[in-house]
């Protein structure tokens, strides 16, 4: 399968949180000593963010959030892109909205200039490369209808949406006003399921959402398993069969598998040398897949190329790219 898109500005506009990440490493007890569980992302209120931040290592902040992180990636091979999320006119928002405009992303959504501060997640990594992420969602949550630019969504090829930002009732709305704007224009909608417990407090909607509205559904191997309350894999892989064009399915070290009608493609995982930091391992994989998928690429290159740009996510600490991602994928796939 290659598919054939209408011209249009963008390649992908992504809607989701817009975090500043704070990395630090931790040890195994920090993680038991606060009560943190391990390997899973979950959502603090300011209070908690004070105290562990206070009680955290030495750390490393960067412009964050799973869905950005993506259009990071992207940005990093090539292509035109942009980023809908919400920030506080404070300095972390400054932050945000300057990394990710440094990238050559379109980044509008005007800023908050009341409430909570821009977002912020602590990610503990620990010496087996997993990461424990405490996020607190501040501004981020406060995404609405009324910043979704439909006119850019009209004018992209793909929406790719970040299932952590399901929780809040007018981001809901902004994501469903976003989908049906892609649908209005002929456009393709993107899901990211982003984590097992996101897909555990939301799964009657992830279902809805997947089987109405949804044309490309990234997951991981808990999240789809989760999303249909199954214990096997392969039976959650035949059970997403059909209820989307393309299931995009990652299985850390065993790879991915890619779904689409009679297709199905297993993608071997790259070999990494050192496995330093898992953060953002999915976030990179999708936009491997994403840039393959909107420049012409089969689904099986397309994931090669995803399964390249998660073993640079994961060689380094920290979810964006520090090698050259579009230098890497065409010295193993050919020229881009």
């Amino acid at each position: 399968m290659k598919p054939h898109f209408a011209p249009a500005r963008y390649d992908v506009v992504g809607i989701g949180n817009a975090i500043v990440d704070v990395l630090a490493r931790a040890e195994d007890s920090f993680i038991d000593r606060h009560g943190l569980t391990k390997g899973a992302m979950t959502l603090i209120d300011a209070a908690a963010a004070e105290r562990l931040y206070a009680a955290m290592g030495p750390g490393r902040e960067c412009s964050g959030g799973s869905a950005a992180n993506t259009i990071a990636a992207l940005a990093s091979i090539g292509g035109c892109y942009g980023f809908i999320g919400k920030v506080r006119d404070d300095q972390l928002g400054k932050v945000f909205a300057h990394d990710i405009r440094a990238l050559g992303v379109a980044f509008e959504t005007l800023p908050a200039s009341r409430g909570a501060p821009t977002a912020r997640c602590l990610i503990f990594v620990t010496p087996d490369a997993q990461r424990t992420m405490q996020t607190f969602l501040g501004a981020s949550v406060g995404l609405a209808p009324e910043d979704i630019d439909v006119g850019m969504i009209a004018d992209s090829k793909i929406v790719y949406l970040e299932g952590y930002l399901w929780d809040p009732s007018a981001a809901k709305e902004a994501f469903r006003k976003a989908a049906k704007a892609a649908n209005d224009a002929g456009r393709l909608v993107a899901l990211s399921l982003s984590d097992p417990f996101c897909v555990d407090r939301h799964r009657a909607d992830f279902r809805d959402l997947v089987e109405r509205h949804v044309d490309l559904l990234f997951a991981n191997e808990e999240e789809i398993k989760s999303l249909y309350r199954v214990s096997a894999f392969d039976d959650a892989l035949q059970k997403v069969r059909g209820h989307c064009q393309v299931a995009v399915l990652t299985r850390s070290a065993k790879g991915a598998v890619v779904i689409a009608g009679d297709e199905v493609h297993v993608i071997d995982a790259e070999p990494v040398a050192n496995v330093v930091d898992t953060t953002g391992a999915g976030d990179a994989f999708a936009a491997g897949f994403l840039y393959g998928f909107t420049h012409g690429f089969d689904l099986a290159r397309a994931a090669r190329a995803g399964a390249i740009a998660a073993a640079e996510a994961i060689g380094h600490f920290g979810a964006r790219p520090e090698a050259p991602l579009k230098v890497l994928i065409a010295d193993r796939l050919g020229a881009l």
